[in-house]
Order: structure tokens, then sequence, then C-alpha cells
């Protein structure tokens, strides 16, 4: 086992990736020379070559479109976009090209697509810089989504969202990037199965779920708690897994979904509604969301008030037990 950031994992998962199959081919804007902004890429083109990790034009949509032509080409494209923020010029390739190519050819098209996007708060960043979007794709039919948590999870889930044939929007929660963690560098993952959620912390109170930049917050949350608090990870948005989540909630009766994206139209909704009618007969409370407010991003200096943090995990915690 090696210790590593969340950023050198996927630095690592992504050239484990390119040396195992010649058909991984990157591109995004200034990941080679300068490996990118988060410096996920770094090293890669040196070492690939500008063929296969390629720089560029500051054109988000360009980027995409290339991505669904080498793609239809037997190509296996892993579009990097630059912030979350950046993704809306490429929105109607992703929504109408890469979702939606496989059915239209009626499964004679494969879209092996991946497009990265570093997401979420807590950076300090500008405007643009800090959104939380996956409700759009989780929304589009034709999309996997998935988000890691930890190194561990990142240098697996890339691996495998690269080996997969279906597009995969693969969420990095940038606030994360440094977190360290136990990474097994030399363990084969890329026929694992990603699309499923993570027991982290058992407990029998409580279960919380939550996903990427949250699952830190959430794990702290249940460490400083009274009661006794389950953790689950989802990890895949879409497909979302629930089992876990319905096995847990059958055995603790209270549920609280917490992410940063805003509450109304969010993945919380999806989960509460899906486990209030699988779970109807177990729950002693309504299902509670923690998430962020109703409102575009704020700026940097009050993005902490608008960020779900300990407190407020804990606050549900207390209010769904108290019901």
């Amino acid at each position: 086992m090696t210790e590593l950031t969340i950023a050198k994992a996927l630095n690592a998962g992504l050239r484990r990736a390119m040396e195992h199959d010649s058909r991984v081919v990157l591109m995004g804007e200034d990941i080679g020379r300068l490996g990118g902004v988060f410096r996920i890429t770094d090293g890669l083109q040196k070492d690939f070559g500008e063929h296969r990790v390629i720089d560029s034009p500051l054109a988000e949509s360009a980027i995409v479109g290339a991505a669904v032509g080498l793609a239809m080409r037997g190509y296996r494209p892993v579009v990097e976009i630059q912030f979350d923020g950046f993704v809306y010029p490429a929105f109607d390739q992703i929504v109408s090209q890469v979702a939606k190519t496989l059915r239209r050819s009626e499964g004679a098209v494969r879209m092996p697509v991946v497009i990265r996007i570093p997401y979420g708060g807590g950076i300090g960043a500008v405007e643009h810089h800090s959104e939380s979007p996956e409700a759009y794709f989780v929304h589009t039919a034709g999309l996997r989504v998935l988000t890691p948590s930890d190194p561990g999870a990142a240098y697996r889930t890339i691996q495998q969202a690269i080996a997969c044939d279906d597009p995969v929007v693969y969420l990095e929660p940038k606030r994360r990037y440094w977190d360290k963690g136990e990474v097994d560098l030399a363990a084969d993952v890329r026929s694992g199965d990603p699309w499923c959620s993570r027991l982290l912390r058992e407990g029998t109170d409580v279960t919380v779920a939550c996903y990427g930049p949250m699952v830190r917050t959430c794990l702290e949350a249940a460490s400083a708690a009274d009661v006794s608090v389950e953790v689950i990870d989802l990890q895949s948005l879409s497909p979302l897994d629930l089992d876990p989540v319905a096995a847990s909630v059958e055995r603790t009766g209270h549920l609280v979904v917490v992410h940063e994206a805003s509450k109304t139209g969010g993945l919380g909704a999806e989960v509460a509604a899906r486990i209030t009618e699988r779970c109807f007969y177990s729950l002693e409370a309504p299902v509670l969301r923690v998430t962020g407010y109703d409102v575009p991003y704020p700026a940097s200096r009050l993005e902490e008030h608008f960020l779900p943090d300990l407190d407020r995990v804990l606050d549900a915690v207390d209010r769904s037990l108290a019901w």
C-alpha cells in the first residue's frame, strides 16, 4: 500500500490506463505541458507524447465534440473540463450526442468517453469555479456518473470508468484533491464494479448517505456525534445503488442525505423519494436533507456559510432522532 493524495492517485490511475490500452487519449485545456491546473495529468505528456495527451483550444464544446469523433473511431478519450462551471458550453454535446449515440445507433456505436470535471467549492475560487452540476447529468439518461471520495476510490474508479463502454461523467471533488490515503498500486482494478455504494462506517441510530466532498465531512460528524451514525458513500450517482442504504435504514429507522449542491431538484430528493418508497414502514422520521442553499454559489468570502458543515450534519441527525 502506498499513501497518496487523491490528485496523485488519479494521476497514477490515468497512467496505468494509458499503459494498458494504447487507445486511451487525454484531451483538455493546459493538461499537457502544464499538467492541468490541479496537476492531475502532470508528467503524462512527457511520457506518452503529444499525440496521446493533447493540449486543446479553450473550447469545451470542441473538446467534447472531438471526443465523440474519437470514440466513433475506436479510441477511448478522456477529456478534462478545467472547472465545473466551464462544462455548460459543452452541455449540448454531452446530453445530445455523448448520452444518446448508443441508443440512436441501436447499439452499433459505443461511446466510451470519460468526462473529468473537478467540482464543488471550498477552495476560495472566483465565480464559475465552485459549482455542483451533478443533477443535470444524473437526470440525463445514457450517462453514468461517478464521484470518488478518497485516494483508493479515485485510483480504482478512474480506471474502471475508462474501461467502461458507456460514457461516464467523472466528478472529482476538488477541495479533497490533497487528502491522503492508502492506495494499492499493484491491484488490477479495471474489471471491478464501481457502480455501488460503500459502507464506510457502521452505526445503529442514524444512516447518513453522502458522496464526493461531503464524505469526509460526514465521517467527521459521525465521529463527533453522541449517537451511533452509519455513513454510506453513494459513489455511483447514476446508476444509484441504494440497496446498502435501504438495508441500513431498515436497521436505523433514520436517514439524512448530504450534498453540496442546492436542495431543489438535487440528488438528495431522489434518494429520499426512493428510500421512502422502499422503507416506508421502517422509517421513524422523514428523510432529511443537508445541502447547499437555493442561491447561486456565493463569493469565496461567504462560501463557508453556503457549504454543509459538521454542525449542520449533526443538527440534522439530532432533528431526525427527535422527530
